[in-house]
């Protein structure tokens, strides 16, 4: 008989989302930008004990008060750099579209103002190295804001394979491909919005990855092009050194199950859709029932990102070592070199 074993966030050993931790120092929030992810995660926080949403910025000021408005934010900034000066804010949250990330990020921790960046981290390595770089100079937090890494059910999902509950992890297959009606002048067909599929939904895929397989030894792809040149719908084929693969699809041109699975030489492990927020999840091992975990999603799912923020923040880190800075870095080099292999198509 299949076991239903529900999944909690949190734990004692300083990886869990914060709530174990004896200093409650509220920290003060800046939400950097008034779109929709902003909007989402703002609501997120203030469902959270020991956060406060302190101040926004926007690039207009009539936006931001607007927003403050709506949240009853008690400051509202006309400016990305006033907020990043704002004295009275911990942490910026940027929410800015990609290619809007890395400029309001490097004044923020120019000016001392920890950073949770919205993924993609930035929209090239070499941005990202320089991020990190300031950051380690300047001795300030910063992470980037993929909030899959931190869901319960991928935490679980990690330590089930560190365990050797599936053995050595021989595959990965992840697909997040999506059906968006084609607009030139949206953000994720327009080149200059840093539209395509690669960004928005690749990193996802890469990311999950990343810490079942670690850093691919060859990386192949292949793409169809929108009609405004980006990646419509891409294949990604990472190979490893010990005989591992990937297989990773992300797209622009129609709805995937949205689902994942780990392989290893013992068993495997399901993750129902949607695989990047997942409830549900199935540990099948040679010679065993299937046993399903499940766990339920606080807010909209961006709470456990904050949370391991504040975790860091109290505990004076500057990087997350659930997802520390290099390997934000290093899936921006996978995500560069896949574009230079549709490039060579």
């Amino acid at each position: 008989m299949s076991e239903n074993n529900e999944v909690t966030a949190g734990n004692e050993d300083g990886r869990g989302t914060g709530r174990e931790g004896r200093d409650r120092t509220p920290i003060r929030w800046g939400v950097l930008g008034t779109g929709g992810i902003a909007a989402v995660f703002t609501e997120d926080l203030l469902t959270l004990p020991g956060h406060t949403v302190a101040a926004v910025g926007s690039r207009a000021a009539g936006t931001a008060e607007a927003f403050a408005g709506r949240y009853g934010i008690a400051r509202s900034h006309g400016s990305y750099a006033d907020l990043a000066a704002d004295a009275e804010v911990d942490v910026v949250y940027v929410a800015t579209p990609h290619p809007m990330h890395y400029e309001p990020a490097r004044q923020c921790l120019e000016a001392g103002r920890a950073v949770l960046v919205e993924k993609p981290f930035t929209t090239s390595a070499a941005d990202a190295e320089s991020l990190a770089r300031i950051a380690r100079d300047k001795g300030v937090f910063a992470m980037e804001g993929m909030w899959t890494r931190f869901s319960p059910l991928v935490r679980r999902l990690h330590d089930l394979v560190a365990d050797g509950a599936i053995g050595e992890v021989t595959a990965v297959y992840a697909d997040f491909s999506i059906a968006p009606a084609f607009d030139p002048h949206s953000r994720l067909w327009d080149a200059g919005l840093g539209g395509g599929a690669l960004l928005d939904l690749g990193c996802y895929v890469l990311s999950f990855t990343w810490p079942l397989l670690g850093p691919p030894d060859t990386v192949q792809a292949t793409a169809a092009p929108a009609p405004t040149g980006v990646d419509a719908n891409t294949g990604i084929l990472l190979g490893y050194r010990g005989g591992g693969i990937a297989l990773l699809h992300c797209g622009l041109m129609g709805d995937s199950p949205h689902a994942a699975t780990v392989v290893g030489t013992k068993g495997r492990v399901e993750i129902a859709a949607p695989f990047y927020r997942p409830t549900a999840m199935t540990l099948v091992r040679t010679g065993a029932e299937p046993e399903t975990m499940t766990a339920g999603l606080a807010g909209h799912g961006y709470t456990y990102q904050a949370e391991e923020v504040a975790r860091c923040l109290r505990a004076g880190l500057t990087e997350s070592p659930l997802l520390p800075l290099e390997e934000s870095v290093a899936v921006m080099r996978v995500i560069d070199t896949v574009r230079e292999r549709l490039q060579q198509r």
